[in-house]
């Protein structure tokens, strides 16, 4: 007889409420069940503490109870004490233990704890992602009733961020430099309120990238440019070294490159920024096929063809738009430095632009999303460099790494070279 392998139907679970698994109660069951765990763990934490505390006590003044003749301190009854926990301080009774002649003694896990803060870090962190100073309380996980907490309100979260970033901002502005081969550094400003923040990008030897540092003013001038790029120095950046600054045009950070680093120094102006402010100059009918023929010249193989290309498209957009010529040639040399330093590829496509630190920029504006008034700017320095410690924790190597050995070769023919040429003119 052919046996009947069909599986009959399991029946519906039933849960202890009486509901099926295909219930509509299911998910309110979950989160109550999530919710319990969640205040499991949280008394389950304070109850282990309290437990490590008299076990503290015991240790120093015997079992309770029990006469011990050899015994070094006696129990003091308990005292109200805080303790960092789930992001807040909460209010708990600590056991005391006093010694024979009086003196007031140290349970090793209540000393433990206090030694550590970490509050500061969660308050850090839960800025970081988003969380507001108002809302800081609603983000932590809830404590069993009759807890009494404290260190939640807006300005004590306030308090210890504004602590925290500042010890960060002394630390990131004064690492020192002199360790690391930097043959690329790239700079641009990102704009916070009445604030422009100055940031300096480095690339070293090897493609990894690293926050240099970063300065505050109102604008792109030439003292808050050498401002930043004489603190680099000051902590150890090599001037006498051939080195490929990557900006976005501005005047004052051109000269100020010049003045700090001399003959040392190549420059490439951004193509981004260029081209922006070409087709500013233009209307919008002339736009698509102006941006074309640039990208054109400038995907030439030799700077020869794509120097020709652009004095071409200068001279004929000169009698209807003599703004968009001029800013073709205004600076065109330095918009193909790259190229006349024979890189090509992933790398060449890295250099020519400040992307990179546009990419930053973007995580600045996502951490300061919250912030809506500046008072001042050392608080918009102190943002930033949180910023660009978060920004740094996901930094790669640069596309095209592996012709960084080309580039600096490159670099050091051609800067030497000009300063041979210059001492013979001078001869």
């Amino acid at each position: 007889m052919k046996k009947d392998r069909t599986k009959s139907a399991l029946p519906n679970p039933v849960f202890a409420s009486g509901v099926a698994s295909s219930g509509q109660q299911l998910p309110e069951i979950l989160i109550g069940a999530r919710r319990a765990l969640r205040e499991l763990v949280m008394q389950s934490g304070l109850a282990v503490f309290g437990a490590l505390l008299e076990q503290d006590r015991v240790a120093l003044c015997g079992p309770r109870g029990r006469f011990q003749e050899d015994r070094q301190a006696y129990r003091h009854g308990h005292d109200v004490g805080q303790v960092v926990l789930g992001g807040r301080k909460v209010r708990l009774r600590k056991p005391r233990a006093r010694s024979l002649d009086g003196r007031e003694l140290e349970l090793p896990a209540w000393r433990q704890v206090t030694l550590e803060d970490p509050l500061q870090e969660r308050v850090f962190e839960q800025m970081l992602v988003g969380v507001s100073t108002r809302h800081y309380a609603r983000s932590l996980e809830p404590l069993q009733a009759g807890v009494e907490e404290t260190g939640t309100r807006r300005s004590s979260v306030s308090r210890h961020f504004v602590a925290r970033t500042a010890a960060q901002v002394e630390a990131s502005l004064s690492r020192p430099l002199d360790t690391i081969d930097l043959p690329v550094i790239q700079l641009d400003g990102v704009g916070l309120g009445d604030h422009l923040m100055l940031v300096a990008i480095g690339v070293d030897s090897s493609g990894t990238k690293h926050v240099l540092g970063v300065t505050e003013g109102s604008s792109e001038s030439e003292a808050v440019c050498t401002g930043l790029l004489r603190q680099l120095i000051d902590r150890g950046l090599p001037v006498e070294r051939a080195r490929l600054f990557v900006i976005d045009g501005g005047k004052g950070l051109r000269k100020a490159i010049r003045v700090a680093f001399g003959e040392w120094s190549l420059v490439q102006r951004c193509q981004v920024h260029k081209l922006r402010n070409i087709l500013e100059h233009l209307p919008e009918r002339q736009k698509a096929w102006v941006k074309a023929a640039v990208h054109r010249a400038w995907a030439s193989d030799s700077v020869d063809r794509a120097h020709r290309r652009l004095k071409d498209l200068a001279a004929q957009l000169r009698g209807e738009h003599p703004g968009a010529a001029g800013s073709i040639e205004e600076g065109l040399d330095e918009t193909l430095t790259v190229l006349a330093l024979g890189i090509d590829g992933a790398l060449h496509r890295t250099l020519r632009s400040t992307n990179p630190i546009e990419n930053t920029q973007g995580t600045i504006r996502r951490v300061t999303r919250n912030v809506k008034r500046w008072r001042g700017g050392f608080m918009a320095l102190r943002w930033v460099v949180t910023a660009l410690g978060e920004a740094q924790k996901g930094f790669r190597r640069v596309k095209g790494y592996r012709d960084l050995p080309r580039l600096i070769a490159a670099l050091e023919a051609t800067i030497h070279g000009s300063s041979v040429d210059r001492q013979v003119k001078i001869a």
